[in-house]
């Protein structure tokens, strides 16, 4: 695969993405509740400490020993243990489902919507992250099927906020400070007294 997607901010971390279906998958899957950057360089890290990222390797480990390894300090996200789980099991479905290799999810496909309802199978691909994920295979890796920014709305727009717009450590920036301010929103509203009806 070849792409601009710059999200990490460590080359080699980018590079995998850039290349790899499968990594591309399970760093998407780890976007949440962590720092992009910290989901992201998740596929990384798992390769340096199996010297691979093979679905069907991975899913022949016993669960335990592969969610220790994702514990592991530093760990891949904020809750290592149940991800490492998800990430195991989404393993098991592209080895048995799409040949051992992420890319195959998307590999050929010409209808988003059927893109969407593959993604949405997948363990914690819920219906804004298969939408994020559309848009990220059409803005960054030019894997645009016919109806993509109709499944993808609303990140099909060319608006700065999620790892589908990022296409430089500038552009990361930008994502970074619209998630930032999309934070202080939601904790602003939270904080609000409730009205009294009248």
């Amino acid at each position: 695969m070849k792409s601009d997607l710059y999200v990490t901010g460590k080359p080699a971390a980018d590079r995998l993405l850039r290349k790899d279906g499968t990594a591309l998958l399970i760093g998407m899957l780890l976007d949440q509740q962590v720092p992009m950057e910290w989901a992201f360089t998740g596929p990384f890290t798992i390769t340096e400490r199996l010297g691979h990222l093979d679905p069907k390797r991975i899913a022949a480990m016993r669960v335990d020993r592969f969610v220790s390894i994702c514990c592991e300090k530093p760990a891949i996200h904020r809750f290592p243990a149940a991800m490492a789980k998800r990430i195991h099991e989404l393993c098991h479905v592209l080895a048995t489902e799409y040949d051992n290799d992420g890319a195959n999810v998307w590999r050929g496909i010409d209808d988003a919507s059927e893109l969407y309802k593959r993604l949405r199978k997948f363990p914690g691909f819920g219906d804004e992250k298969a939408r994020i994920f559309v848009a990220l295979l059409a803005k960054r890796f030019d894997i645009a099927p016919e109806g993509w920014q109709r499944v993808a709305k609303p990140f099909g727009d060319h608006r700065m906020r999620t790892v589908a717009d990022i296409d430089s450590a500038e552009a990361l920036l930008k994502v970074r400070r619209f998630k930032q301010l999309e934070k202080a929103r939601d904790r602003d509203k939270a904080s609000r007294p409730l009205k009294k009806r009248k």
